[in-house]
C-alpha cells in the first residue's frame, strides 16, 4: 500500500513509500536536502517500522525539533498503526 505523509517544520513537504505489513520499501521525499534524502531512501529500503525508528526516531537538524529522517519514523509507525485501523 502506498502512503503519504505530510511533514511539519522540516524542508521537505511531503514523504511517500511503500508499506507491505511493517516492511518499508520506495521511499520518497519532496523537497529537502536531495542528496542526503536521497541516501536515507537507499539506506531504509527493506527495513521494518521499528528498525526506522530504532535508526532515526529523535534525530534533530538544527535546532529543529526534529528533521526529515525523524519525520520518516513518525510517518512509518502512523502508516503501520493506520493498517490495524484500516483493516478493524
Amino acid at each position: 500500500m502506498e502512503y503519504t505523509y505530510k511533514t511539519k517544520m522540516v524542508c521537505s513537504q511531503e514523504i511517500t513509500f511503500d508499506i507491505d505489513g511493517d516492511v518499508i520499501t520506495n521511499v520518497r521525499f519532496l523537497g529537502g536536502c536531495n542528496g542526503n534524502l536521497k541516501a536515507v531512501s537507499k539506506l531504509v529500503d527493506g527495513m521494518t517500522v521499528e528498525e526506522i525508528e530504532a535508526k532515526l526516531k529523535g534525530n534533530l537538524c538544527g535546532k529543529r525539533p526534529t528533521s526529515c529522517a525523524d519525520q520518516l519514523a513518525i510517518a512509518v509507525r502512523e502508516a503501520y498503526d493506520s493498517q490495524g485501523k484500516d483493516n478493524a
